[in-house]
């Protein structure tokens, strides 16, 4: 080729350069995540300037107002009619602002408000040296046992970069329910992630089971990223575009145009079935349905079990935000053939969770096999492919999330010389020691069982009535047989605690500062609300359920 040739190529290419068209960004409507991003900033920002004295009053207070404020512009785009008449996709086509998008953003931002009072309470720990210490590391850095780590705890540090952590795992969840195509849902996932797997290993007492969980947690979820980043890389070469409309037109054969680059693997039914396969697999993972669930109870029990307690309630909310509008948005037209796959993962999930719960001595473990019943329990509503399906699940969500927090926030009360009393034989005659702590996880424990007058029966009557009017009566009997095994345990701890002698060496219950008693208070309020009087939050779930295409 001659030098001319080749240099008319360059000019030919460099031509439309001044025609890139400036991407158009709707600020005010991406406005709930831009606020815990920009916090999420500011709080690294803290870390490095503040005095060391001054970071945590600083950082809890950029936190909690930081959430309150993203909170409040989600309620202003709901009520400006961004969640019904005005739905439509934003930032190019990339997020979804519509009713599921703002109620699940809703509920993320207010369980990790609540998660984050959790986050910052400094009473329960006796004083190390004079000062006030909380759930996490004195410094991250150091060795479990190590002259440094004995040198960070005298001098009093605490590991105030929990905070931002936290905003930034929250503002990835924000985006994966609402993402609209996939690869933004890839980077909302890996924007969540990252955070969680560090904050995992932060657990003041116990570091070396903490930093086991983190590493078992980060293993598996590198596998299951992979898994979706290939099936997303698979679905492209089907249907030409990661945008969800542009494949569900592609999946229903309505789509006009065809890329000539991509003409001889869009339509190949192979690439669609297994990268749908393999997405879904990334899904499942972060939902802890079975048999990809095997993180679940090692990160739960390792894990600080303030972080415990934000990552079981607001990652399966943004979990299960993404799952829903993947199948109800992207493969409607594939329903024939993913329905009999996740009937049986909803099956197994259900009793795998149910009945491992059963064999648990540790009560972090126990909650955690529950969380899987409960993934159970919520696909159900997914499969029933109705609009009832995707309220029920959005009121299911809600309900679980604060119920989960709360029964987190009682077990970090319950304490002996080692730091938390996690096994069960430690919360023998509980009732009796500190009969308003059990009373308070007993209504938890009877909320999860799904008892009446609870947010669990509300929540489990809600998908179990979509699912049996979506044809999946089976699986409404499979799980209330499930329901059915794990009220046993449930009950069982309830019987411990208030019909069994307590140990003269048994744990104490620390008193904790209003932060914690805030978070179980609201617990508690929630449970009864929405088991008393549900209605008006089912109505609002109803009218949040209609996905934007």
């Amino acid at each position: 080729m001659s030098p001319t040739a080749v240099h008319s190529l360059w000019t030919t290419a460099a031509q439309p350069l001044d025609k890139i068209p400036a991407p158009h960004i709707e600020y005010a409507q991406l406005a709930p995540t831009l606020i815990v991003v920009g916090a999420a900033i500011v709080g690294v920002l803290i870390e490095a300037f503040v005095p060391r004295k001054g970071r945590y009053p600083a950082q809890v207070f950029l936190s909690v107002v930081a959430l309150a404020a993203a909170f409040a512009a989600v309620v202003g785009l709901a009520a400006g009619g961004f969640g019904s008449t005005k739905a439509h996709l934003a930032a190019m086509g990339a997020v979804a602002v519509d009713g599921p998008a703002l109620f699940l953003q809703g509920t993320i931002l207010l369980a990790s408000l609540v998660a984050i009072f959790t986050f910052a309470e400094r009473r329960l720990d006796p004083g190390a040296h004079g000062s006030h210490v909380d759930s996490f590391a004195a410094q991250a850095a150091s060795v479990p046992g190590s002259d440094s780590e004995k040198a960070a705890v005298k001098a009093g540090f605490t590991t105030t970069e929990v905070y931002p952590l936290a905003l930034f795992a929250i503002s990835g969840m924000l985006v994966f329910p609402a993402a609209n195509d996939l690869l933004t849902l890839f980077v909302a996932l890996e924007v969540f992630s990252l955070p969680l797997y560090l904050l995992c290993a932060l657990a003041r007492r116990k570091r070396l089971l903490s930093q086991e969980a983190a590493m078992k947690y980060f293993l598996l979820g590198a596998f299951s990223s992979a898994f979706l980043l290939f099936g997303v890389a698979l679905v492209y070469g089907y249907a030409g575009s990661v945008s969800y409309a542009r494949i569900a037109d592609v999946v229903d054969g309505t789509v006009k145009t065809i890329d000539p680059a991509l003409a001889a693997t869009m339509g190949n039914d192979a690439l669609l079935l297994i990268g749908g396969a393999m997405i879904l697999v990334g899904l499942l993972f972060k939902v802890g349905a079975v048999p990809f669930h095997m993180w679940t109870p090692d990160v739960y029990q390792g894990a600080p079990t303030p972080v415990t307690g934000f990552m079981a309630a607001a990652t399966k909310v943004a979990a299960f935000g993404a799952l829903l509008r993947l199948l109800y948005v992207v493969l409607p037209g594939l329903r024939w053939d993913w329905r009999p796959i996740m009937w049986a993962v909803a099956i197994v999930t259900m009793l795998g969770g149910a009945i491992i719960a059963i064999t648990q001595t540790d009560i972090k473990r126990l909650l955690a096999y529950s969380s899987i019943a409960h993934a159970g329990f919520i696909l159900a509503g997914v499969i029933a492919f109705t609009p009832e399906g995707v309220s029920s699940v959005l009121f299911y969500l809600v309900a679980y999330s604060f119920v989960t927090i709360g029964a987190f926030a009682v077990v970090t009360l319950v304490r002996d010389a080692g730091g938390e009393a996690t096994h069960l034989s430690k919360w023998a005659g509980l009732g009796r020691r500190s009969p308003l702590v059990a009373a308070v996880f007993a209504v938890f424990l009877l909320a999860f069982a799904g008892i009446p007058l609870t947010s669990g029966f509300s929540g489990k009557f809600a998908v179990f009535s979509a699912a049996a009017q979506g044809g999946a009566g089976v699986l409404v009997v499979v799980g209330v047989i499930s329901s059915a095994i794990a009220a046993f345990f449930y009950i069982r701890v309830i019987v411990l605690m208030f019909f069994s002698e307590p140990k003269p060496e048994g744990p104490t219950v620390a008193v904790p500062s209003p932060l914690t008693m805030t978070t179980i208070a609201v617990g508690v309020a929630v449970t009864l609300v929405l088991g008393v009087a549900p209605q008006y939050f089912l109505d609002l779930a109803g009218q949040a359920s209609v996905f934007v295409r």
